[in-house]
């Protein structure tokens, strides 16, 4: 079952849109809190998004470069501006089609049918990213994202946050955590893993993480 995402202000139209797209076999997700939309996104994961463009604190062009920055997820915009220069933006932050209200939902329904038909026929649009409690981490090129910072990790440091984040709430002992860089050829010991641990911690404490890597005495680490 496809999933649509839709970040719309207006209740009223959302929930129109809702009550359509679930009659369709759609299974929806509505955006309320409209600061945190990258976190919902990624913790929803959704198929195909619809992005109004006035919206509270950032607009939809804002969130749709957002989005494009960790995924290929189609974005389908709805707005009631309808200048030549909204729909260039539009399409250079990198949205997949425009429709201006107000608009039929039959043509709404056959314009998302024909981008996810088109969509996932043809490529791979899964994220590049995994998130935790607001902590994102890119896949594609190791840096990590919380609120409106941003850091580069090293190649070792990306796979001990990816393994922590991968199982997180629970205990992961230093031993797999070495066996699964060993694995992928990562020479890393015992000492190298506590520098590592370290300089990680260090990095996500300058992004205003305190304690997100916890140490579980005589078992391992663990973030929650």
């Amino acid at each position: 079952m496809y999933k649509i995402m839709i970040i719309e202000d207006e209740e009223k139209i959302r929930d129109i849109i809702k009550d359509s797209l679930k009659k369709w076999g759609f299974e929806v997700y509505c955006v309320e809190e409209f600061s945190t939309v990258m976190e919902q996104f990624t913790q929803v994961s959704p198929s195909l998004v619809l992005m109004d463009v006035n919206l509270p604190v950032f607009d939809g062009f804002h969130w749709c470069n957002q989005i494009r920055s960790i995924s290929k997820v189609p974005v389908l915009f709805l707005s009631s501006r309808n200048t030549n220069m909204d729909i260039v933006m539009a399409v250079n932050m990198g949205g997949d089609d425009y429709i201006t209200k107000p608009f039929s939902m039959e043509v709404l329904i056959a314009k998302i049918n024909a981008i996810l038909r088109r969509t996932y026929s043809y490529s791979d649009t899964s994220m590049d990213v995994i998130n935790h409690n607001g902590v994102m981490l890119s896949l594609k090129d190791n840096i990590l994202y919380y609120e409106n910072k941003s850091i580069e990790l090293t190649k070792n440091e990306f796979k001990i946050l990816y393994i922590l984040m991968k199982n997180n709430e629970r205990i992961v002992s230093r031993e797999k955590i070495m066996q699964e860089l060993w694995e992928d050829e990562s020479f890393i010991d015992d000492n190298t893993l506590t520098v590592n641990i370290n300089r990680l911690r260090k990095k996500i404490k300058e992004m205003g993480l305190e304690d997100y890597i916890k140490t579980v005495k005589n078992q391992g680490y663990i973030i929650k």
